[in-house]
């Protein structure tokens, strides 16, 4: 039992998973931000365009047989759920994009000069004489 718990630790404790927890708590804090951005700025935007709607509204009916209340098929939740789900993908791309983008110019940039040796600095000062006389 102490080797497994030893095992389980090692493994727990691995950069990656620990990474990964990190990435899915930001995840599910970033969603949150998403679907209020959808939520209280895009959808009153669309409902402009669309006449006053809100998606999360549309609803479709079927008239049941069997009972006195219709089915209601609630597509409105659907299509909000999707426009959530392609935000969120827009959003991750373009962060993505952009570390990319800050990787690669941090590659590109020269490495500093190497500081001159002991022997350099000294021929450098017998030449600054040598130009002042």
């Amino acid at each position: 039992m102490k080797e497994f718990i030893k095992e389980f630790k090692e493994f727990a404790m691995r950069g990656n998973v620990v990474d990964m927890a990190v990435g899915v708590i930001i995840g599910g804090a970033f969603s949150k931000i998403v679907s209020s951005l959808v939520k209280d700025i895009i959808t009153p935007l669309l409902s402009l365009l669309l006449g006053r709607v809100n998606l999360s509204e549309l609803v479709f009916e079927i008239p049941s047989v069997l009972e006195a209340t219709p089915i209601k098929i609630a597509y409105g939740n659907f299509l909000q759920t999707v426009l959530d789900f392609v935000i969120i993908a827009l959003s991750i791309f373009l962060a993505v994009k952009a570390i990319n983008r800050v990787k690669k110019k941090k590659e590109e940039a020269p490495p500093p000069a190497p500081e001159p040796s002991r022997e350099e600095i000294l021929l450098m000062e017998i030449r600054d004489l040598l130009k002042n006389k």
